[in-house]
């Protein structure tokens, strides 16, 4: 009889899984040690699945403890909130708002964040406590703070924080304010997205501090950032990474729905019909979001689903002037547009992708961003060179 090699669900598995990766290094494999994943996960999750934006129905850990554990040592990350609070089960909520990060992306935004001996640390997003306790663990309690604007969790977290022999400042509050009271700071963590580095972490931190945040333009698609502070309270640096993070609730997008686009009329409404040979099934990757999403900063688009695996692709711009379609179909090689208002969306859109593949399809590593008080430029390879601008391009 062959002999079972299956290892048992637990923090031995789960960091031979981060190791192998990379994600884990040796400096920081104490800590993950000394601070199990497990103390710092709820009675009720939705599991996710790594890699994908999706999650599981509801496993409490009274009922299901070999699923719960399962869960909490995967490499994945694990809704904790749906809904503000408002939706507790027994299936899905509509829009997940707090979680437990995918243990990969929680110790590769560390490793961004290069702590030192003495940093003083600023957390935006406390959410279930453990990432705020393993930068206890390795800088001390009074070197870290920690903000969460949902009252609820940040008592959560405190107590699990305490239980496990933490007390690093917890603070109820916007994260898009910091905390002034604790600057200024060496590192700054965001574990929620933003669109745009709010002034005040800028003002927070010391020349030379580190930010490391997701961050993602309108459209879609998001990536950490890396920037470092400049003594001039500017700040550049590149992105390491995909990601898929909650928005900052500050920066919420709240974007208009179609039907103020049309105006009460019925698709096609009267635009301006033709075809494209590129499909909308080559554009929708979390890249191709992002970089057409950076050189078109106020696009947005939805996408309606049709029998057989079709769909319908469609374009917004945030200031309600002009839409546009694309129709996917399986199989062919022309595809139906639809353009409308004085900006033609789709030929936008076409030509931020061209711009891209022009440039070898560069993955996320190979853009930066620059923040210069309310300026935000993103750039490729060198901040000389900001990707451009087809706003208003009428040809791809």
């Amino acid at each position: 009889m062959a002999e079972d090699t299956t290892v048992e669900a637990g923090p031995e598995r789960l960091a031979s899984v981060l190791l192998e990766k990379g994600a884990l290094t040796a400096d920081w494999l104490p800590a993950f040690h000394a601070v199990p994943r497990h103390l710092f996960v709820p009675e009720v999750i939705w599991p996710g699945r790594a890699g994908m934006n999706r999650q599981d129905d509801r496993v409490v850990r009274s009922r299901s403890p070999q699923a719960w554990r399962e869960a909490v040592y995967s490499d994945a990350p694990i809704t904790t909130q749906w809904d503000d609070g408002a939706y507790t089960g027994p299936e899905r909520g509509r829009t997940p708002t707090s979680s437990s990060s995918m243990p990969t992306m929680v110790f590769s935004m560390l490793a961004d964040l290069d702590v030192r001996p003495g940093d003083r640390v600023l957390e935006i997003g406390t959410g279930t406590g453990w990432n705020a306790a393993l930068l206890c663990h390795r800088l001390g309690d009074g070197d870290v703070v920690t903000v969460e604007v949902d009252e609820g969790i940040a008592g959560q977290a405190r107590a699990r924080l305490s239980a496990a022999g933490f007390s690093p400042r917890v603070v109820v509050g916007d994260g898009a304010e910091g905390y002034g009271e604790g600057a200024p700071y060496d590192r700054i963590i965001a574990t929620c997205s933003v669109g745009r580095v709010p002034a005040q972490w800028l003002g927070q931190a010391r020349p030379g501090a580190v930010i490391v945040a997701p961050w993602g333009p309108v459209y879609g698609g998001e990536g950490i950032v890396r920037l470092t502070v400049r003594d001039d309270g500017s700040a550049s640096g590149p992105f390491t990474g995909s990601s898929a993070f909650m928005r900052l609730r500050e920066q919420r997008r709240r974007l208009p729905p179609t039907s103020e686009y049309l105006r009460g009329r019925e698709w096609p409404a009267g635009g301006a019909e033709s075809t494209t040979t590129l499909s909308p099934d080559d554009v929708g990757d979390w890249i191709h979001m992002f970089a057409i999403g950076v050189q078109v900063p106020d696009l947005f688009c939805r996408v309606i689903h049709g029998p057989g695996g079709s769909y319908r692709l469609w374009l917004h711009d945030t200031g309600l002037t002009s839409w546009a379609t694309a129709d996917y179909e399986a199989g062919r090689t022309e595809f139906r547009t639809v353009q409308a208002g004085p900006r033609r969306l789709w030929h936008e859109l076409e030509s931020a992708w061209r711009w891209w593949c022009r440039q070898g399809q560069p993955d996320f590593a190979r853009f930066g961003l620059t923040v210069d008080g309310p300026r935000h430029t993103v750039w490729l390879d060198s901040p000389d060179n900001p990707v451009p601008d087809f706003t208003g391009a009428t040809t791809p």
